[in-house]
């Protein structure tokens, strides 16, 4: 059932923005997605969803990532409809809910979803959280649901070395994804190499640390300045050029472009090795091991 992947990353620079934002990676099925996508969390109305995924559509962007938590589907699959551009370009995520986990209705999460999304299918769908007790019950139900050919691919979020590993020891299909926290305040090596051996992709949720202290950082700073960029282009080219998908969020037309202004630029070996010494286990959102929620 396991077999170790290669570890891609992004390497080398494209001629535009567009270009670069729609290069893909191939999952552990075949399956490719893209390396820089839109993040919609805490964007509750929607019309903004709406506003902000065509707005990032029309800058090139084509993976885009919700979730039933967001409460904002319907906005986000309004948008997919109506942009213009053929569903099989783009690259749609949406995770399903605790709760849903817990009373064992991952099931019917899903098509609720597929209704507020009006998609008739899905690219990645993942179980948000790691629920004691509940992880291989629910991922059965993302296998049934995969092999039926409803989602192109599934994984998960939040899933540490153990919960990885319980719901290996049970899964007939390897997760395509972990979405995890990761920047470089937080960089988990260890899980990453983790799933890096078992071939799951490693995606990064709040790759900025949410706008705090690490868009401050003078080693970030000093690099931005040698190559006329931000701090947060540095983040994120380090992020794909790590071979880390990204999924920074936004609502501002001008901040998903300057976003996407990392592909014609590449750090140097001694520049990833300056940003890689930057980790402190520094987490900003809830501890996988100790949630209430």
């Amino acid at each position: 059932m396991l077999s170790c992947m290669s570890h891609p990353t992004l390497s080398g620079t494209f001629a535009t923005s567009r270009d670069g934002l729609q290069a893909t990676v191939a999952l552990n099925n075949g399956v490719h997605m893209p390396w820089l996508g839109l993040g919609v969390f805490q964007v509750p109305r929607d019309a903004d969803a709406t506003a902000a995924v065509l707005a990032a559509i029309g800058l090139g962007y084509r993976s885009i990532d919700t979730a039933a938590l967001y409460h904002n589907e319907r906005g986000v699959g309004r948008a997919v409809r109506d942009c213009g551009v053929p569903r099989e370009q783009l690259f749609i995520t949406t995770k399903v809910w605790n709760d849903d986990i817990r009373a064992d209705r991952v099931e019917a999460a899903f098509e609720e979803s597929m209704k507020l999304l009006g998609l008739d299918y899905l690219d990645l769908y993942l179980l948000h959280w790691p629920i004691q007790g509940k992880s291989v019950t629910a991922w059965r139900v993302l296998e049934k649901l995969h092999r039926a050919g409803r989602i192109r691919a599934i994984g998960v979020s939040n899933y540490m070395m153990p919960h990885l590993d319980e719901l290996l020891a049970a899964a007939e299909i390897v997760p395509a994804v972990n979405q995890i926290e990761l920047h470089p305040y937080l960089q988990s090596k260890q899980l990453v190499a983790h799933c890096h051996r078992l071939g799951i992709r490693v995606e990064a949720w709040s790759p900025l640390q949410q706008a705090g202290a690490l868009l401050q950082d003078p080693v970030l700073s000093a690099i931005a300045k040698r190559h006329g960029k931000t701090t947060a282009q540095v983040v994120l080219r380090w992020d794909v050029q790590g071979g880390i998908i990204t999924i920074p969020k936004s609502v501002r037309p001008q901040r998903m472009a300057e976003n996407a202004g990392i592909f014609d630029f590449e750090l140097t070996a001694l520049e990833m090795a300056a940003i890689d010494a930057l980790d402190r286990d520094e987490r900003v959102g809830s501890d996988p091991f100790n949630f209430n929620f």
